[in-house]
């Protein structure tokens, strides 16, 4: 083959490289242990990650941390308060194209604990929002719990996550509700500590999620 064939040839592939590249849809999963994962329970992304692969779906997770599933930004034991915090540092590290946030766990319900963690979800929007404003951003209504009293607000709080993404509805910048309480029940979809997901759970999850994301992938 000569020099200028073999030079097409390599300008072409890498061209195909380019545009596969820019054709991956980048996400950044938010939250907690729900979505950080762990050795005790199933985390949706363990579903998400390899469906992604499998159905040749144009979406990556990205974030600072990774385990054998994908990169995620979750943070077991972390509230909302410190992730608002944190998410302009981690946006500018990891500007994805989605932000997947769920979070609204570890506080307690005797703290009053929802106006707190509205304005800190807000918080954490307006913040993504400032360094990219055409992201798109789910917004998830947390799965409910069964370790009461200390996650009797999230019935309460769920309420408010809807009225939050109705009062931050912005033509560039799409935000999507995500209702993961919906259909999910503490008493079948847990494990024994009636918070943390089990395969069945973490089954629910997956699915509200790639609901909400197919029709991204084609706009």
């Amino acid at each position: 083959m000569k020099t200028s064939q073999l030079f097409i040839v390599s300008l072409l592939s890498l061209t195909c490289c380019f545009v596969l590249a820019k054709d991956t849809i980048t996400i950044l999963p938010l939250g907690d242990s729900i979505t950080q994962g762990g050795s005790t329970f199933t985390c949706y992304r363990e579903i998400l990650a390899p469906q992604f692969r499998t159905e040749k779906r144009p979406f990556k997770f990205i974030g600072p941390n990774r385990d054998s599933t994908s990169a995620h930004a979750g943070f077991g034991g972390k509230n909302t308060h410190y992730l608002a915090n944190i998410s302009e540092e981690i946006y500018r590290k990891y500007p994805a194209d989605i932000v997947m946030i769920h979070s609204g766990h570890n506080s307690f319900s005797k703290d009053l604990p929802v106006p707190g963690i509205i304005s800190d979800t807000k918080r954490i929007i307006e913040n993504i929002r400032d360094i990219n404003p055409e992201v798109t951003i789910l917004l998830a209504q947390v799965i409910p719990a069964g370790k009461l009293p200390k996650y009797s607000y999230i019935p309460e709080l769920n309420r408010e996550f809807k009225k939050l993404a109705e009062q931050m509805k912005d033509q560039r910048s799409v935000i999507v509700l995500v209702d993961q309480s919906d259909g999910f029940d503490w008493k079948t979809d847990t494990i024994a500590d009636k918070v943390h997901p089990n395969q069945k759970g973490a089954e629910k999850m997956a699915a509200r999620w790639m609901e909400a994301l197919l029709p991204l992938s084609i706009r």
